[in-house]
């Protein structure tokens, strides 16, 4: 992978994460301003079901980042098999 993919990617990676966490925040202002407004008909699964599917899109975006890492690291002469996450 070439030096600006590289950088493109990571670029979309942190607009898609920060899109999400928008749409997080957005969500559950929607929730609390129909409960306050008096809506007693406001589903909390539903709610709680959209808030699960964008903390999956965000293991997602989590998961493509350490790919998109290794393969950079990879590419500058680092083995995979030498990649570790520590306490340090």
């Amino acid at each position: 992978m070439s030096g600006a993919a590289a950088r493109e990617a990571r670029r979309a990676l942190m607009r898609l994460r920060r899109a999400v966490e928008k749409a997080a925040r957005e969500l559950e202002l929607l929730e609390n301003t129909l409960r306050s407004a008096g809506d007693g008909d406001v589903p909390a699964e539903v709610f709680e079901q959209a808030a699960q599917h964008l903390h999956a899109v965000n293991e997602f975006i989590d998961e493509q980042a350490e790919r998109l890492e290794r393969q950079i690291l990879e590419a500058g002469g680092i083995p995979a098999e030498r990649l570790q996450r520590g306490d340090a």
